[in-house]
């Protein structure tokens, strides 16, 4: 007889109408494309491509780099094996910190939770940076007006906040449009590369594996990853799918193929437009300009004008992607008790998870402000931005969601385990247990060379303080989990439930009293 929690639930959703709709998340409102769209956004092919490529080339000294992406797919196809199949048993908007609570306890649960808000909070709020940088130089260049960075950052986070209030049906439409123009116009340049390489042709030496080797190795896994995130999100719209056991495995295999080719090619495509010899000082010399370099030279003035602009919008459905997935995580919290009460409500109107998108927008605003008051911007470094608030928060977000992969795979395994369906499953275990052992591997080597990673000064605080802000994340979230179990132990038993619990409170009220 398998054990776990909540194993003989009623099948019928009756969430829907228990204590008022706005306890749940809208169902039926996205299908597979819409799904797909919304998660791949969050990878925003174009500001990888010309923002985090040229770092790892650069500032890594990785000729690899295509071949890393290769590798990466591989070992998260294999992550996805187990998760894809934990999805089909578990539905909840809080999908990485539900799925550990199933498998390693409601405490582990709540110390992930606190992870997944802190990392996925500094993914979305670090491309605010980045974004704020470009637009001011767009204004620059074809305006001549001087536009400090931080003014259109906080444009961008009101209108993030904005769409955040609105129903799942237009973000994905808004993600899907400019996704898919700027993939478009990605493949372009790709194709134009090739057609027209640089001075050692059609190289394949990026893909040798004698090219992964330096003191930047470990930190090019992390930004490789960094740009593989979004894949891992499809299971936080579970509740909202159609046909979510079939859904949201799908989604995600899509996506990691999808994504481990694309930025495999396009990779390969800068190191053969520049000659695999000189993609190191070309990328050092130009920065984030070297994708816009190569395809002036190769495809007009005109293409480039428009690849800026399009950089500009990829940043943003990426922020979109990110915010929806903040929102759903503070909705599932407050749910469960992890987070006050009324983040567990839903906007009435739209269905959409209006208190944590606020959450969100807030803490955005906050950290963007004291960005620019410190930076100090405009008369020091134009790429203070860049190299700040993109990089060091980016790099904290990527931390945190190589630990949660990790610590799926592991709960992954005992949530089989426990439920006494383990032998029905083994390949998927194994298959979990190799990506999880992968993930442990590529987090310790990220934090050993963190310095390298936001590009610290020997002996800099920076290279222990910022991946401290995880550890401090997981600790904090755990102790809020055990103070939790002591004090309010029905709430604990709840983390991870989800809208199981609430059809649990149901039957409970509804059974006859002895």
């Amino acid at each position: 007889m398998p054990t776990g929690r909540s194993t003989t639930l009623p099948a019928e959703p009756e969430i829907r109408t228990y204590k008022g709709q706005d306890r749940a998340l809208r169902a039926d409102r996205l299908g597979t494309a819409g799904l797909l769209l919304s998660v791949l956004a969050a990878s925003a092919p174009l500001m990888v491509v010309a923002g985090v490529m040229p770092t790892i080339f650069g500032v890594m000294g990785i000729v690899g780099q295509p071949l890393l992406f290769v590798i990466l797919g591989i070992v998260l196809a294999l992550f996805g094996i187990g998760y894809a199949e934990m999805s089909r048993h578990v539905h909840n908007a809080g999908a990485f910190y539900a799925y550990i609570a199933r498998g390693l306890g409601p405490t582990a649960g709540a110390s992930a939770s606190l992870v997944a808000l802190v990392a996925y909070s500094a993914m979305q709020v670090g491309v605010y940076g980045i974004l704020g940088f470009e637009i001011s130089g767009l204004f620059a260049t074809y305006l001549d007006v001087r536009v400090a960075w931080w003014i259109p950052a906080l444009i961008a986070v009101a209108a993030t906040g904005a769409l955040g209030w609105l129903k799942i049906d237009l973000n994905a439409k808004v993600l899907g449009v400019l996704l898919l123009i700027e993939c478009a116009l990605v493949v372009v340049f790709d194709a134009a590369a090739l057609g027209k390489p640089g001075p050692e042709g059609l190289s394949l030496t990026a893909f040798d594996p004698g090219t992964l080797s330096g003191a930047g190795l470990g930190t090019a896994l992390c930004f490789c990853i960094a740009a593989f995130v979004g894949f891992e999100q499809s299971p936080v719209y579970a509740e909202e799918t159609s046909k979510p056991h079939i859904v949201v495995s799908r989604v995600m295999f899509l996506a990691v193929g999808f994504v481990a080719l694309f930025f495999a090619l396009s990779a390969w495509a800068l190191t053969v437009a520049t000659g695999p010899a000189d993609v190191v000082k070309a990328s050092t010399d130009a920065g984030p300009g070297l994708l816009f370099v190569l395809t002036e030279s190769r495809l007009g003035a005109a293409f480039t004008d428009v690849l800026h602009v399009l950089f500009v919008t990829g940043m943003f459905a990426a922020m979109l992607s990110f915010h929806n997935v903040v929102a759903r995580y503070a909705f599932a919290m407050g749910r469960e008790g992890l987070l006050p009460a009324r983040f567990g409500r839903t906007n009435p109107g739209t269905g959409a998870p209006a208190t944590g998108s606020l959450l969100q927008t807030v803490v955005a605003a906050v950290v963007v402000i004291v960005f620019a008051l410190t930076d100090d911007l405009p008369a020091g470094d134009p790429t203070a931005p860049v190299l700040h608030l993109f990089t060091w928060m980016g790099s904290v977000g990527a931390l945190g969601v190589t630990v949660l992969m990790a610590a799926s795979s592991v709960a992954v395994i005992a949530f089989f385990v426990r439920r006494g369906t383990a032998g029905a499953q083994t390949w998927r275990l194994v298959a979990a247990g190799l990506s999880g052992l992968a993930l442990v591997v590529i987090a310790v080597y990220t934090v050993r060379d963190f310095g390298v990673l936001v590009a610290a000064e020997e002996g800099s605080a920076l290279s222990w303080v910022l991946p401290a802000i995880i550890a401090l994340a997981a600790v904090g979230g755990l102790v809020h989990g055990l103070l939790l179990k002591r004090r309010r132990p029905e709430a604990h038993a709840r983390i991870g439930l989800g809208n199981e619990a609430f059809r649990l409170d149901q039957a409970a009220e509804t059974a006859p009293l002895d």
